[in-house]
């Protein structure tokens, strides 16, 4: 690095220009400008909608004929503006657009916009705020470097709805230059800077539901007694009595955290099943029609997802449109199997998937984490036969006991059998469960493949969705959903997502097919029974989606952090914790239970 604080063009090069918005983030919270800048992540929140929407109004690019850029260089004229000025310099290593550059008579104001108000001070006098005159001297030092003289700079709050002048001195550019240079070494470092703490910030952070940075810092407590521990085993050693951060178990001062806020929690999924239906896009919404008679119409704002059932068409519009704005399109065969996803490109996740490769090259990793999910699966059956079933003891107590050999096995072949064992006893005690109708299906035990009677069915079906959201949720933060720990991989086989979905199959899949059964919301004629197996037909699929919703949106305790949420945020929060892990900022991972 030179003496100006400048880095090198050979340091330079291994990266590429910095958009001096990430500048701004790496002032605001290191976490948030890693997560931006070198994982390239981002979920837009109300604020930087508003923020968004706020540009708008400076973000018409004004043309720059060779007039414009040759006076540019000498100086604007006095009242002239160059709108969406867009700038790079090799040697400073950044690349910024700017809202605004205005003539002026001794050389050219840059302006920004911003959405909130500015630092008051206590003479209420306002100033910019750390971050926005960093960025604005950024963008003065690129348009100093194509040779523009710059006399002055302000911030637009749009709060305050007043400009607020900026200082250009030597002393806010070198700590421009000294905030580049940091920022670029937490880059190059690889390795995700610690959440803050109690922090004001993390409210209005649009990255919070990715960050979790009180989630994050209670995993990040058991990490030094998590790797001792993890000695003792490799060692032989017994392991002693674990602390309450290792065993799941809150602490006894623990007060339940505020729920996080996943992003695209709120849209709809529409689920379209009926032969010869197209869904189209036209005008900014999605249109389905049959025989090209319109049945629906939707805003793309409000879709979080499309589920296609056999033979539907999706125009190469809507395709496209699905891909712009992160709208899964899931396709299944009219049976209801899982056949494949239709997605943008995926979060960043070099690191993540790195670390997921390392871990899974490491037996004794694969084994701990496929642990811990048998673990919370044989838990979680047991707890729906004691909710739910007429179950004796002698079978409970067996559960129980197969749970708690998981921790002691000492390969996957073990674990497995741990697993058959106590998915026999569950399975055997399945019927006692289905109960309160006029009419019972008849249940012998499990199969699949295809699904002989309709308990399968139903069962069949929750499995095969429920390992399609969790692909899709490895897929949204930044995870190989086909590079799983305990499930071996299997060309077009997710192999991850089975591993997270084992924890949640007996409360989602298994629940949802119980609820249908003894609620009376499904009946034999909403079945197919062949050769090839037994099926949900268009109105039985129906019933099972509301029924699916339904239990998607009901809300549960974390069992670590005592906030609520619905099970579909709650697939997500588990994924993240993974991510952490493979990742290295974690190294326990907590199986989700509920009593």
């Amino acid at each position: 690095m030179s003496d100006s604080g400048l880095q090198t063009s050979g340091e330079l090069a291994a990266q590429p220009p910095m958009p001096v918005r990430r500048l701004h983030n790496y002032l605001y919270c290191p976490r948030l400008f890693y997560l931006q800048w070198v994982e390239n992540i981002f979920e837009e929140n109300a604020d930087t909608a508003t923020g968004s929407a706020l540009h708008r109004q400076a973000d018409q690019p004004s043309r720059l004929d060779d007039a414009k850029f040759t006076a540019l260089r000498e100086g604007l004229p006095e009242g002239a503006k160059l709108r969406s000025l867009r700038l790079e310099s090799a040697t400073l290593g950044l690349i910024g657009v700017m809202d605004i550059v205005e003539g002026g008579p001794d050389g050219a104001c840059v302006v920004d916009y911003k959405k909130g108000s500015a630092r008051r001070l206590d003479d209420d006098t306002r100033v910019a705020k750390e971050p926005d005159a960093v960025q604005i001297a950024a963008y003065a030092l690129l348009l100093r470097e194509h040779g523009t003289p710059v006399e002055s700079a302000a911030i637009y709050y749009a709060e305050d709805k007043r400009r607020v002048p900026v200082a250009l001195t030597e002393e806010l550019f070198a700590k421009t230059k000294t905030a580049l240079a940091e920022a670029r070494a937490v880059a190059a470092a690889g390795k995700m800077p610690p959440p803050l703490v109690d922090d004001q910030r993390c409210n209005y952070c649009s990255a919070y539901p990715i960050c979790l940075p009180r989630e994050s810092h209670w995993w990040a407590q058991a990490r030094e007694r998590a790797v001792a521990e993890d000695t003792q085993l490799r060692l032989g050693f017994p392991p002693g009595d674990l602390p309450a951060e290792f065993t799941g178990e809150p602490p006894a001062d623990h007060d339940p955290l505020p729920p996080p806020r996943p992003p695209r929690d709120d849209g709809e999924l529409l689920v379209v099943q009926k032969p010869g239906s197209q869904v189209g896009q036209r005008g900014g919404e999605f249109i389905v029609s049959i025989k090209k008679e319109v049945v629906r119409k939707l805003p793309l704002h409000q879709v979080r997802a499309i589920y296609l059932y056999g033979a539907i068409q999706l125009t190469a519009q809507a395709a496209e449109s699905c891909l712009e704005h992160c709208i899964d399109v899931a396709y299944f065969a009219a049976s209801g199997r899982f056949l494949g996803l239709l997605r943008g490109l995926p979060a960043s996740g070099v690191d993540a998937r790195l670390g997921q490769a390392r871990m899974f090259a490491e037996p004794f990793f694969r084994l701990k984490q496929s642990r811990e999910c048998i673990r919370a699966k044989i838990h979680n059956q047991r707890t729906m036969l004691m909710r739910n079933g007429e179950v004796p003891d002698r079978v409970l107590r067996q559960l129980a006991a197969a749970r708690d050999a998981t921790k002691d096995t000492r390969d996957l072949g073990e674990l497995l059998g741990c697993e058959g064992a106590a998915a026999n006893l569950y399975f055997e005690q399945f019927a006692s469960m289905l109960k309160g109708a006029e009419w019972r299906f008849d249940f012998h035990g499990r199969n699949r493949r295809p699904p002989r009677d309709p308990v399968n069915a139903l069962l069949s079906l929750g499995y095969s969705i429920l390992a399609k959201e969790l692909a899709g949720v490895c897929h949204a933060v930044g995870l190989d959903p086909f590079l799983g720990f305990m499930h071996q991989p299997r060309y077009g086989r997710p192999a991850l997502a089975l591993d997270l979905m084992e924890e949640f199959r007996p409360l989602i899949a298994d629940s949802v097919a119980i609820s249908l059964i003894n609620r009376g919301e499904i009946n034999p004629e909403d079945f197919i029974s062949s050769a090839s197996g037994t099926f949900l037909n268009e109105q039985g699929r129906r019933r099972f989606w509301e029924a699916w919703f339904r239990r998607m949106d009901t809300e549960v305790s974390h069992p670590q952090f005592g906030y609520k949420m619905s099970y579909r945020r709650m697939l997500e929060v588990q994924a993240r914790q993974l991510w952490r892990v493979v990742r290295g900022d974690a190294t326990v991972y907590h199986g989700f239970t509920t009593r």
